[in-house]
């Protein structure tokens, strides 16, 4: 603003290190109550008529109008005030807010017509360089590119890496220059997955798409900019822009065009995506099952999908947990939360092993995967935890996964996919949401899960248990402590030593428990009973 000729000899009385503020309105002080009118970023011109008989209020004007966001106070000395007192320059150096006087023989029109004729050309600029960029966007997708090809596009028009994510963080598609795009994966706004902090950044307070952050470590001057992209109600991801300066109101403008165009490219691809992935999942569906009329055939049909089927494997079944989706969203609102656990599957599955079948029942992912070559099922599920979890970003959602016994090949997938179902349905009663389960560590639930009469059950283990299966703190303590003894073989000093107990304090327990259920120390017929009781206990909560 200072560069126009009208202001060519203006001075900057005081808060120069503010003179990088924006400038985009101009307001005219006329009145002693001049704060209710005034916005944020404007340029308040005054003669200090209103202040003519109390120059003291200025140095709390100062203050006033920094607290509001204005850019600057530009004041016309020598008609009714003839200098700022010192205490209001330092106030304004203090807090950086620029004070300038500007020429006697400069009307305020002159200042107002050619400012904001310099403003709205900038804007209408703007507006144009908006109009090409979303033309170019817009032609991305009209052409049947993809997300890489529009990260290509964005990268281009704002010169910096640019990221495109799932909702919770993912990264999908990536553009720009790979040293730069290598430095920002570096920084802290990504965990060590490779995933953009999503919940990080949304429990800073960021106002929204329109802000920007420093995002590299000391020495460094990156920024980022984010944007949600969204169709409808439906959260479909981020888009996570990096540059060497603040992100201007044209970048910010040019992400927003970008992530319309990407929630456009989203939606057409889930919908192209919806009819292919019924059809494999349908197919999937009937080889798991057994209800495919010819095996060899459907194996064959399965390598034309990409499929391997025809080889030792492993079914896996994750299920989302329940109370991870509001109750209120249903139908084409609460399929792309499916869609985008099957997705994460997908993700990973692709580059651990390519040919292994990955489909969406509903509510459950279903995968066949290739047999580890250690037959080290522990260590496979863990390793899947890891990876499909990740670091457990708080966009994610919890799920439980079971897996199978190894079979040696198609013919024995329905009975490995029934032993993956139940892996994660018992898992879940006894571990509670998140579990993680193999059909081999299920032990005597599985025998246990095939009573169908929960009642039964449940009287089983009043009957067994007496007073400890009560709902009390002190029959949960005694039961924790027959636990205990139970799984050391009844070794008291064993069991002391887990449960921190003095050996004859176990004693004394040891004989209360004893006085409840029953010599289990030396029945053995009590002790399985027992043990069954309390696992009974932990499957249905009874």
């Amino acid at each position: 603003m200072l560069a126009a000729p009208c202001l060519a000899q203006a001075r900057v009385l005081a808060g120069a290190a503010g003179l990088d503020r924006l400038v985009t309105k101009l307001n005219v002080m006329e009145v002693p109550d001049i704060l209710p009118w005034v916005k944020p970023h404007e340029l308040l011109l005054t003669t200090g008529y209103p202040l003519r008989d109390d120059p003291a209020a200025l140095a709390r004007l100062v203050g006033e109008l920094d607290d509001r966001g204005l850019a600057a106070l530009a004041i016309k000395l020598h008609r009714y005030i003839d200098e700022i007192p010192a205490e209001v320059l330092a106030e304004a150096d203090r807090r950086g807010f620029p004070v300038i006087e500007f020429p006697l023989e400069v009307g305020f029109d002159d200042v107002l017509n050619e400012v904001i004729g310099t403003l709205l050309n900038r804007q209408a600029a703007l507006a144009a360089r908006s109009e090409e960029v979303h033309r170019a966007l817009l032609s991305v997708v009209l052409e049947g590119g993809d997300l890489d090809d529009l990260a290509e596009e964005v990268a281009a028009i704002l010169h910096g890496p640019v990221f495109i994510t799932t909702p919770d963080g993912r990264v999908v598609a990536q553009a720009g220059d790979e040293e730069a795009a290598r430095r920002a994966l570096d920084s802290p706004l990504f965990d060590r997955s490779g995933r953009f902090r999503v919940e990080a950044r949304e429990a800073s307070g960021w106002p929204g798409p329109r802000s920007t952050l420093a995002a590299g470590r000391p020495g460094e001057a990156t920024h980022c900019a984010v944007v949600p992209i969204v169709a409808g109600r439906i959260d479909h991801g981020r888009i996570v822009a990096f540059f060497a300066q603040p992100a201007t109101d044209a970048d910010r403008y040019c992400l927003e065009r970008a992530a319309t165009v990407a929630a456009l490219a989203i939606t057409k691809g889930l919908a192209v995506a919806a009819v292919e992935d019924k059809y494999r999942a349908d197919f999937l569906r009937d080889l798991v099952t057994g209800r495919v009329p010819n095996l060899p055939q459907a194996v064959h049909h399965a390598s034309g999908l990409g499929w391997d089927v025809d080889r030792p494997m492993v079914v896996a079944v994750a299920e989302l947990d329940p109370g991870q989706v509001a109750e209120s969203l249903s139908g084409l609102e609460l399929r792309p939360v499916q869609e985008r656990f099957a997705a994460a599957w997908q993700t990973v599955l692709r580059t651990r092993d390519p040919g292994a079948p990955v489909a969406s029942f509903h509510t459950e992912v279903v995968v066949l995967l290739g047999a580890p070559a250690n037959g080290d099922l522990a260590g496979l599920l863990a390793e899947l935890d890891r990876q499909v979890a990740g670091d457990r970003g708080g966009g994610r959602l919890s799920f439980s996964l079971g897996l199978s016994r190894i079979i040696p090949g198609p013919a024995e997938l329905p009975r490995a996919y029934e032993q993956a179902r139940t892996a994660v349905r018992i898992g879940r009663r006894v571990q509670g949401p998140g579990a993680r389960s193999t059909f081999d560590q299920l032990g005597a639930y599985r025998l246990l899960a095939l009573i169908p009469d929960g009642a039964e059950l449940r009287g089983f283990v009043t009957d067994v248990l007496g007073e400890l299966a009560e709902d009390t703190a002190e029959a949960a303590d005694l039961r924790h402590t027959l636990e205990t003894l139970l799984d050391t073989n009844g070794n008291v000093a064993e069991s002391a030593r887990r449960l921190h107990f003095h050996y004859n304090t176990l004693r004394y327990r040891i004989d209360k428990l004893e006085r409840i259920v029953g010599p289990f120390t030396t029945s053995p017929q009590l002790r399985l009973d027992l043990s069954l009781a309390l696992r009974v206990r932990h499957m249905t909560g009874a």
